[in-house]
């Protein structure tokens, strides 16, 4: 499965903050849509490996828990100034 866009929350269109997306699209699934952030963390939890970003090189969405424990995702680091999540399109 990828993840090819983010929705942000409302008011943080241009923010560059994990903990501020709200939800994910998913496609090369049975029902592609978009899934919010805290339903995407606990589907990779239980299944590590099954969502990739779809920006090249194609990292692996995981699973991740703010200080205020907010379940929140981000992709495993490749080398980029800023998460590839972060750089789908948004709508």
């Amino acid at each position: 499965m990828k993840a090819t866009k983010i929705k942000m929350k409302d008011g943080c269109g241009t923010s560059n903050n994990l903990l501020e997306i709200d939800s994910i699209y998913i496609s090369d699934c049975d029902n592609p849509g978009f899934f919010k952030k805290s339903i995407i963390h606990d589907y990779v939890k239980e299944h590590p490996g099954s969502i990739q970003v779809d920006i090249y090189p194609y990292p692996n969405i995981i699973a991740a828990t703010s200080s205020l424990n907010e379940k929140y995702v981000k992709s495993t680091p490749d080398g980029s100034n800023k998460d590839n999540l972060l750089s789908l399109p948004r709508e």
